[in-house]
């Protein structure tokens, strides 16, 4: 199955509907956690996510009327959630659920007749919706609608076949950098945006207004609000050009190579350098592995992920020979040996490629 995010064009009537429907989901996941918290101090079982469904619609529902108002899926996947993140935090210590709040992450589920045609949607309850996009699928199961920066997004899951390997070009080396996101061995560079860093003084003013609008301890006022979603924009716009950039560059090697060799970076760990720490994160190099990954197996090309401790940008690509130290502002690579030299980027690739056949790791970097 395939993911498909979409924006949706929503008029101010289904704009309302959708955080009516946001605001039952929150509710019910607030009265599920609550009811769930009282039956731990009472010493009972936490009841499941179908007892607190039945004692929802006999208590809650009666109670309130507005939650006749949107479609019963929205209170019912959210105490699904709930289950589910109770079920986590015992299994695989994820911490235990907290109470939502409105406007952090809004989001609904939805179920029953919806397809699409052409630059529209049909959801129940809301009919036909406008779509940024074009899109043509004659059946979905369900929908996820959310809510980031202002603007809503449907969420779903199509079929979507493997492609079979086909004839493609040689393996490919790929390192990835600060100064450029990423160099190929066969000599192509792509651009590294920095999207954080060229936004950086115009978050922080915005961030600053935002700061002198707070009241502590009293109703925010509009003018509050207002600024909240200009800092939201902010950093949607931030998140846009980086997923864009690194949807490009996966995209372009999946397709075009049939086997990528890149290393096993530690992010967490090279993140600690406070002088780089902001120039790694801004380049999303986790990301760039995790949509590498699934790309791969898309178009049928192979990842091939080399060991984090292999001085790639230290051995020279011609003879081989390991320098013993390579100061990171030296960014052309002169072997002393050989004569050779180069970017050390490009030297640093030419390196990966050549462990292509020699040297392969499985995608989580264990040695096969």
């Amino acid at each position: 199955m395939k993911s498909i995010k979409i924006r949706l064009e929503l008029n101010n009537e289904q704009s309302t509907l959708a955080s009516k429907h946001a605001g039952v989901a929150r509710h019910a996941y607030n009265w599920g956690l609550s009811t769930c918290q009282e039956a731990y101090k009472n010493n009972k079982k936490r009841p499941s996510s179908i007892d607190l469904h039945k004692k929802l619609v006999k208590e809650v529902k009666t109670a309130n009327q507005w939650y006749y108002d949107v479609s019963k899926c929205a209170p019912q996947e959210a105490l699904r959630h709930l289950d589910s993140a109770y079920k986590k935090a015992f299994k695989e210590k994820k911490g235990l659920p907290v109470f939502k709040k409105k406007g952090i992450r809004d989001s609904f589920y939805l179920e029953g007749n919806i397809r699409t045609e052409n630059n529209k949607i049909k959801l129940p309850v809301f009919g036909w919706v406008k779509m940024s996009e074009t899109f043509d699928l004659a059946d979905i199961k369900n929908v996820t609608v959310s809510k980031m920066a202002g603007h809503w997004f449907a969420a779903f899951k199509v079929p979507y076949a493997i492609a079979p390997k086909q004839t493609k070009s040689n393996p490919v080396g790929v390192d990835l950098g600060i100064k450029t996101l990423a160099t190929l061995s066969e000599g192509t560079i792509f651009e590294n945006k920095r999207p954080y860093k060229k936004a950086k003084r115009k978050l922080a003013i915005a961030q600053r207004k935002l700061s002198k609008k707070y009241k502590k301890g009293q109703p925010q006022s509009k003018n509050y609000k207002k600024q909240q979603q200009k800092v939201a924009k902010i950093h949607y716009k931030i998140a846009c050009i980086r997923k864009d950039s690194l949807h490009k560059l996966t995209t372009h090697l999946a397709k075009n190579h049939s086997e990528i060799v890149i290393e096993d970076l530690n992010v967490s760990g090279m993140s600690k350098n406070h002088k780089l720490a902001s120039a790694i994160l801004d380049g999303g190099f986790y990301e760039f592995r995790r949509q590498l990954g699934y790309k791969c197996e898309w178009y049928g090309s192979v990842l091939t992920v080399v060991d984090r401790f292999y001085p790639s940008s230290k051995t020279c690509s011609s003879c081989g020979i390991k320098k013993t130290t390579l100061k990171l502002s030296e960014r052309t690579f002169h072997c002393e040996s050989c004569g050779f030299s180069c970017d050390r980027d490009l030297n640093a690739s030419l390196n990966l490629k050549s462990k292509a056949v020699s040297y392969t790791v499985s995608a989580c970097g264990v040695p096969k």
